[in-house]
């Protein structure tokens, strides 16, 4: 699809549900509008892991029923393979596709030597193919969560522990030489606040690595953290005066409740900015500075708030920076904000959507995650409700 660069004031339009939906059929559009309806019933969403975890348990047959629902609408596949439908009507809409491969809770060698793997074959899938222009993977994924909090209190490790460290950090480094001989970028995903010191590390030694001649790999930074717009521009400033280039990708971040309640109760004060707008402040701020400094640092803006992908679009244009330069992407979770994603796209800013894969089972904490965040966040299963709506009212129209 020929995507022809146009300007700002022209195009730029989140109401346009025609480009938002043109990849989903009418189906599709139902089932999507029945979905964000129960989601946006907060006791169905409370109700439903539990239930549906005892359903799985005893061998009742609803993965069926979540395989043609809510698993259909956010994650592309149980493979790699599954996804190549969701990649390929992605990447007709202008929206490249990063493979997302949603195992939690793992916690033995095996298993993280098989999230490594895996994690590499989705830099192989993404080699040479323009639809699937930036990789990622969670550092819990590949390495223990133990070891990561006792790194980041600053415990010593016993014998053992090393042992299990220096296998962890070989993990990552195997998935970041793959990136880099792949010439693909990875964005290493952000955590809990008390493991996230050692990832940071992690990540800046990977950057002085491979990001040599061009951004490989990126770090994450959550901007709900009231110290992490400090922290971004100083690992920036670090990694420029070693002589490398930075990757920084940039959201509001995941695990509000959690953080609150263990800083009440371990008697310490939280990470967390005191209000969403404190948020809102430093994420756009975050936003200017990376723009400012584009020239040494590829941003990846994680983002379903309409007014920074706004701010962010108005920022390429005001200082003249090519909508398709592969420093700057915006990106949104597959089956959320496509009013955002695809009339991005259709204006040529380059758009990456997030596509979840896995076994069913395995893939379920992740499912139900994003439908509990879904509720909190204000007014977001409404203004989805109402563009799917719009958009149906618009075919019936015709």
């Amino acid at each position: 699809m020929n995507h022809e660069p146009k300007t700002m004031n022209q195009n730029l339009s989140f109401e346009n549900t025609e480009t938002a939906f043109r990849h989903c059929s009418d189906a599709d559009l139902k089932r999507a509008y029945w979905l964000f309806r129960v989601i946006n019933v907060n006791f169905l969403v409370k109700i439903g892991p539990p239930v549906t975890n005892l359903a799985m348990k005893v061998g009742l047959p609803i993965k069926g029923l979540i395989k043609a629902t809510i698993f259909k609408h956010f994650c592309g596949g149980e493979t790699i393979a599954e996804c190549d439908k969701t990649i390929k009507n992605l990447s007709d809409g202008g929206v490249g596709t990063i493979l997302d491969y949603s195992i939690e809770g793992q916690n033995d060698e095996a298993a993280f030597d098989h999230t490594r793997d895996e994690i590499i074959r989705t830099i192989e899938r993404a080699s040479g193919d323009k639809a699937v222009p930036i990789t990622v993977f969670k550092v819990t994924g590949v390495v223990p969560f133990s070891l990561l909090e006792k790194l980041d209190a600053g415990e010593q490790l016993g014998a053992d522990e090393q042992q299990q460290w220096e296998k962890a950090q070989a993990r990552v480094l195997a998935i970041c030489e793959k990136a880099h001989s792949e010439n693909i970028p990875v964005m290493m995903d952000a955590e809990e606040s008390w493991i996230q010191e050692t990832m940071d590390r992690l990540a800046l030694d990977m950057m002085r690595k491979f990001n040599k001649q061009k951004v490989i790999v990126y770090n994450t930074y959550q901007l709900y953290r009231h110290d992490r717009l400090a922290a971004l521009k100083a690992d920036h400033s670090n990694i420029v005066k070693d002589g490398f280039l930075f990757g920084a990708k940039l959201v509001r971040g995941a695990y509000m409740e959690k953080e609150r309640k263990r800083a009440e109760e371990m008697g310490y004060p939280s990470p967390i900015q005191p209000d969403k707008q404190a948020t809102d402040k430093d994420y756009d701020a975050a936003v200017k500075y990376c723009i400012d400094h584009v020239d040494t640092i590829a941003l990846v803006a994680g983002t379903h708030n309409e007014e920074s992908c706004r701010l962010l679009a108005e920022l390429l244009n005001k200082k003249k920076i090519d909508h398709k330069n592969p420093h700057v992407y915006f990106s949104q979770l597959l089956g959320m904000s496509d009013n955002l994603s695809f009339n991005l796209a259709d204006a040529n800013y380059n758009v990456a959507k997030y596509v979840p894969y896995g076994p069913i089972k395995a893939v379920l904490p992740y499912l139900f995650r994003r439908a509990q965040e879904n509720t909190a966040i204000a007014g977001q299963m409404s203004r989805e409700l109402g563009l799917i709506v719009k958009e149906m009212k618009r075919r019936k129209g015709k």
